[in-house]
């Protein structure tokens, strides 16, 4: 009798390739946004490059065989994460992106200027939530539980790890995504700079 395999996994190196096309495949609010960009791989080197190259141990893949289908990534310290983020991942980029090397109020653009000016999260929140997370489904494998579990599984690996609770960013427009994370126990805890979501972790 065999088992079925259960298509969410730990990351692997060669996943960095299949997961930055998923961001980019999801980048426009959900859909697909590669006639969106000039450059496909900017999505990808903000979204996702950083945390599997910081903490690979946060990050699970949703996999069905055939390939990455998404991804949930995660930070346990967050101001950790983003002073590497400014000191060891954005000075290549920034070179090889200068400011200038897109028209203004384009998506690349928009990119560029995060590698420049990279965010960080308000003070109010990390204080109590000191842990973050980044997910991302292709629309096929959105809407049936998967993202559900991809955030469990990596809020079981910050529980263990001790964090004491997570947030995330969401564009408080995509009125799906923030009707999903409040069904999973997230709830709004700022609107500085955008809206934070957050829930607590442990007792």
């Amino acid at each position: 009798m065999t088992t079925a395999r259960d298509p969410i996994r730990p990351y692997r190196p060669n996943d960095r390739a299949a997961l930055y096309a998923v961001c980019l495949q999801t980048a426009a609010t959900g859909g697909d946004a590669t006639p969106l960009h000039r450059d496909h791989s900017l999505p990808g080197k903000v979204w996702v490059g950083p945390y599997v190259e910081f903490e690979p141990d946060l990050a699970f893949v949703l996999d069905d065989g055939a390939g990455a289908q998404g991804y949930v990534l995660g930070s346990l310290d967050t101001r950790a994460f983003e002073a590497r983020l400014a000191a060891e991942w954005m000075p290549p980029l920034q070179r090889l992106h200068p400011a200038d090397e897109f028209e203004p109020h384009t998506r690349d653009a928009a990119l560029v200027r995060l590698i420049h000016q990279p965010m960080v999260a308000p003070e109010a929140v990390v204080n109590d939530y000191p842990s973050h997370l980044h997910i991302d489904l292709l629309p096929g494998w959105q809407g049936g539980g998967w993202g559900r579990r991809l955030i469990d599984t990596l809020l079981r690996r910050l529980a263990e790890q001790g964090s004491t609770g997570v947030f995330l960013g969401v564009n408080p427009e995509n009125e799906h995504a923030v009707g999903f994370y409040r069904h999973l126990g997230f709830e709004p805890v700022s609107s500085d700079g955008g809206l934070w979501l957050a829930r607590s972790l442990g007792t």
